[in-house]
């Protein structure tokens, strides 16, 4: 730290690479560049240690996907572990926010500033460039510093995470109205009269499933879903040796989506071979945020009837509650339970490679970190932007069901580019964040190959009928 007080004192901080954000993406885009580079890199973070949102999230949630697949290549998250008890048994372990903060911090910690070419600026707000010099100012002095970037700066703020302990909401609230973020649940004194969950994604799904499992009945909650949502089952995303599975899985999805003859006809085969699930058979999804659910939890939630469906919440008073379609009585001893947080922002797709900058995104619409770790690996290995652009398309966050097949797209498109590329295969194969970490070791199981020899007999069509499903669709 010597190094980086004593640029301090003079104001101005020079590095081959500025990374904007010491959350997942941040993290993992580090590990991955200087483990295969010579670069100098210099984390800047609003806050005072790394993990990002984390640091925000509510205490009760836990990892979407396995441990195994996330955080940076150089250190394991957990310990592989699949589980015997509760709504995740039978699949790998996923850790808590508390557990995700102290990984990163034993991350900066125990390997990337020891390497001696990472230095972390916590307690900075970046504000931009200003003239070819990049500035930040403290948050507890109001000093200023200046960064001399001599390759590029890497944003990883670009999809603008949004949860519920930091967002505003869009509505109004009475003084009268008991009003709480999701994380406020654990505070409560004495129980309220009853419990309304606002939202309808995962963190809504996450509130009901925590009050049910600490004994609330369902008939207590009431659900406010503007719009239902479609899920993974948990059991098509495993990594390791359950990896046979998912491939499976996928290849259910890959043969779905080139048999369907039109976008309704490939959700109802997605939903009847058990790749996709709706709470409710009888409402039409709205929207596809990635949501991974065990099959446990998904029939816990199935419990709660009491559901409202008439649109965004605009008001919360003591006695009623104004939404798009229609007003719905509550009372001032009800406690309404904000989970209206957008998470990752939609954003159209951009280069993620671009002369002096680095806009990290995803290849398929998710697992984040894997694909910020790729582009650290790129951005070290390939010497040519139109190459590393070519081998990295991006894909804008997934939030409507169309997104679904923009995914699956992604996917087929990813590993057509990166199977020619002797160095992607080595890398997917060796990458911990990879969900194909391993492939090549058991593909002694009959399933395994059998499940890839499916995926490669239709990946063809399946391309051709996504891109024929998604030209000229609008995003409603």
């Amino acid at each position: 730290m010597t190094r980086l007080f004593a640029e301090l004192a003079i104001g101005t901080i020079e590095t081959d690479y500025l990374v904007v954000g010491a959350g997942a993406s941040g993290m993992a885009f580090t590990d991955d560049l200087i483990g295969n580079s010579d670069a100098d890199v210099v984390l800047v973070d609003r806050r005072d240690r790394p993990g990002g949102h984390w640091h925000d999230a509510y205490p009760f949630v836990r990892l979407h996907q396995a441990s195994a697949n996330f955080g940076v290549n150089s250190r394991v998250l957990g310990a592989n572990r699949i589980d015997t008890d509760g709504d995740n048994a039978g699949f790998y372990e996923r850790a808590t926010a508390a557990e995700i903060c102290d990984y990163y911090g034993r991350v900066l910690d125990g390997h990337l500033l020891p390497s001696g070419r990472v230095r972390f600026l916590g307690m900075h707000n970046y504000i931009g460039d200003w003239s070819g010099e990049h500035v930040a100012v403290s948050r507890l002095t109001g000093g200023t510093t200046t960064f001399r970037v001599r390759r590029r700066i890497v944003d990883t703020t670009y999809l603008d995470v949004k949860v519920p302990a930091t967002h505003t909401p869009s509505f109004s609230v009475d003084p009268d109205a008991r009003l709480i973020p999701v994380g406020g649940l654990v505070d409560l004194a004495e129980a309220p009269d009853g419990f309304t969950v606002l939202g309808a994604g995962k963190t809504a799904m996450d509130a009901c499933t925590w009050l049910l499992e600490h004994g609330v009945d369902p008939d207590r909650i009431r659900w406010v879903r503007p719009r239902d949502v479609w899920m993974f089952d948990r059991a098509a995303v495993q990594p390791l040796d359950l990896l046979p599975g998912t491939m499976e899985a996928m290849a259910l999805w890959v043969e779905s989506l080139a048999a369907a003859e039109s976008v309704p006809d490939l959700f109802a085969r997605l939903e009847d071979c058990g790749q996709l699930i709706r709470l409710d058979p009888a409402v039409e999804p709205g929207a596809f945020r990635g949501a991974i659910l065990s099959r446990a939890e998904i029939a816990a939630l199935r419990g709660i009837e009491r559901v409202v469906r008439h649109g965004r919440i605009r008001h919360v008073g003591a006695d009623r509650m104004v939404l798009d379609g229609a007003e719905v009585a509550t009372g001032r001893f009800e406690v309404h339970v904000d989970c209206t947080a957008s998470g990752f922002r939609w954003a159209p797709a951009l280069p993620i490679f671009e002369p002096g900058r680095i806009t990290l995104q995803s290849l398929i619409g998710g697992y984040t970190t894997q694909y910020a770790a790729l582009a650290g690996f790129v951005e070290a290995v390939y010497d040519d932007d139109v190459e590393r652009n070519r081998l990295c398309p991006p894909v804008p966050q997934v939030t409507l069901p169309l997104d679904w097949i923009a995914t699956v797209r992604g996917f087929l498109r990813v590993l057509a580019l990166h199977s020619a590329e002797p160095e992607l295969t080595r890398w997917a194969e060796e990458s911990r964040l990879s969900f194909s970490c391993g492939l090549s070791e058991r593909m002694i199981d009959p399933r395994l190959a059998g499940a890839l020899g499916r995926w490669a007999a239709v990946a063809e069509p399946a391309l051709a009928n996504a891109e024929k499903f998604l030209t000229g669709t609008d995003r409603m």
